[in-house]
């Protein structure tokens, strides 16, 4: 079995008081995972009360993407910076509902 080469970019998990949750996993690889065009991988997650509000991902044969409770959305990324923005807004948003 071959595997791929990659480099951790960040990898962080943070438990506020209130019990959410908010995990951020990027890698870089060597070459993209179709169909994405770009050479990252990531998952970023926001979670209250034992449920997904917010996440983010990519994987091959979906590409990047985004899940907003039970509903997936096709995510256009543009670069790592963008990805954390757009994440963290989403995590306002949910927090202050």
């Amino acid at each position: 079995m071959q595997y791929m080469k990659v480099k951790l970019i960040a990898k962080a998990k943070e438990v506020y008081d209130d019990g959410s949750i908010v995990e951020v996993v990027i890698w870089e690889l060597r070459e993209p995972t179709p169909p994405s065009t770009h050479k990252y991988k990531y998952r970023l997650y926001y979670g209250h009360n034992g449920k997904c509000r917010v996440r983010y991902d990519n994987e091959r044969g979906k590409g990047d993407h985004k899940h907003v409770n039970t509903t997936e959305i096709d995510y256009d990324f543009k670069n790592i910076d963008q990805l954390l923005d757009d994440f963290e807004n989403d995590i306002v948003i949910w927090r202050e509902s």
